[in-house]
């Protein structure tokens, strides 16, 4: 006899998670009577059974956005004494044979829990673009809006029944839900120093329902009979959500205060540093999907030494969130991602600085079943092609999904009907599980 867990398993595809294929095996499966001649199991009671059962892993990705291009040569991928190399040095790190850029010490001594890629390759190099093709998967067009990854899994992993947004973005916006609707939007802390703003509920609880009731009544008389049901829907769904926020004892999770002053010194009292705290806070408290944001990496001029500044903010809050989440037994269900749009150029130009280089650039990843202390592919020796083993894109998005348990084949509507994937393309990449 077949459990419905059984079942579902069954029906994975290559990448640990349902496939169309696997689907239609599954309910050949119901239709022989499933569960001891219990009810068979539809498409719809397989998709319910995977989706709780990701939920109950509570799956979560933290992404860490190098805003501008990060240098992959003063990052994870440094050529001292080459042409290109420039005043960059290399340091060991935790992991036998494996060197990155001076600055990122903290890093390196976290390194058995971090895997770097070293061959990702685009074509991309406007910042927008890029950046919106990172965060997507696609490039971006005039007709239609993708959601961002964030949005994506909140939609797929999330609880609709969850008091807080299940996609946060701390430092500033980023990429949106897109044709996914304004359920999935991120939620924006802007200064992680302060509590986000209109979160507290000015009047009895009460009263403050009675109002939320009142305004459903006008906008249902007003608008939504007047023809704007759409707007009414997203406008709703906004303020559902953010009622539920108002009146949530989760929000304490926004609260940095509760963390003992030996904590936030180690993250780093910086915006990034604070910024990578409140992401750990946010995924123990249940959110999917946080993105903390650095700005400054589009470093055309005096790129040393802006890099060496950057890295003293960033290096410490990524290798304390990788502890931290460690010791809590919570790195193994959480994948972190350290990412900007492109590369820079290997050629250091006339003010000191490296250009955009979307050719070849790097990643790092810890955490969500990836094996740490290992390097995927190689740039060549001046750094300006992919030696072995290119990850484009497709692949990484495609590899974020697999770890987090998402069917990057899966199709989404747009608003007109048409079937659009999660991720179009790509393979994970296999050797960061194995």
């Amino acid at each position: 006899m077949r459990t419905d867990s059984n079942i579902v398993q069954v029906a994975m595809n290559r990448h640990g998670v349902l496939g169309r294929r696997g689907f239609l095996r599954s309910l050949g499966l119901g239709a022989a009577g499933l569960l001891g001649g219990a009810a068979p199991l539809g498409l719809t009671d397989l998709l319910t059974l995977r989706a709780d059962e990701l939920r109950k892993r509570q799956t979560a990705c933290i992404l860490l956005w190098m805003s501008g291009g990060p240098s992959q040569l003063e990052t994870f991928d440094p050529k001292p004494g080459t042409d290109h190399g420039g005043e960059t040095k290399a340091i060991e790190t935790a992991a036998p044979g494996i060197s990155i850029a001076q600055g990122w010490e903290k890093t390196a001594a976290a390194m058995k829990d971090v895997a770097l890629i070293r061959s990702m390759t685009n074509k991309e190099g406007n910042h927008q673009r890029a950046d919106y093709q990172l965060h997507t998967g696609y490039t971006p067009t005039a007709t239609l809006k993708h959601p961002g990854l964030g949005s994506i899994a909140a939609a797929e992993l999330g609880d609709s029944g969850f008091d807080l947004p299940h996609m946060v973005a701390i430092g500033g916006p980023t990429v949106g839900a897109g044709f996914l609707g304004a359920e999935y939007e991120p939620f924006v802390v802007p200064n992680v120093q302060r509590p986000p703003d209109n979160v507290q509920a000015r009047v009895p609880v009460d009263r403050f329902r009675r109002r939320l009731g009142l305004l459903n009544r006008l906008e249902k008389v007003g608008f939504e009979q007047a023809g704007g049901a759409d707007r009414v829907r997203d406008h709703r769904a906004l303020y559902t959500q953010t009622s539920k926020m108002v009146l949530s004892p989760r929000m304490k999770a926004f609260d940095l205060d509760q963390e003992s002053a030996e904590v936030r010194d180690a993250y780093g009292r910086t915006p990034f540093g604070q910024g990578c705290l409140l992401a750990r806070r946010l995924v123990e408290s249940g959110v999917t999907f946080v993105e903390v944001r650095c700005g400054g990496w589009d470093t055309h001029a005096q790129n040393n030494d802006r890099v060496g500044k950057l890295a003293g903010q960033v290096d410490p809050g990524f290798a304390t969130l990788i502890n931290d989440l460690k010791g809590r037994g919570m790195l193994d269900r959480t994948l972190i991602v350290w990412m900007g749009e492109f590369g820079r150029t290997p050629k250091i130009n006339a003010t000191a600085g490296r250009d955009h280089f979307p050719r070849v650039f790097n990643v790092a990843l810890a955490g969500g079943g990836v094996k740490g202390g290992q390097v995927i592919g190689a740039s060549g020796p001046d750094g300006t092609e992919v030696k072995d083993r290119p990850v484009t894109v497709p692949d990484l998005m495609s590899t974020i999904c697999h770890s987090l348990g998402i069917d990057a084949d899966k199709e989404n509507q747009t608003a007109i009907g048409r079937p659009m994937r999660i991720v179009d393309g790509g393979k994970p990449v296999a050797e960061l599980f194995g």
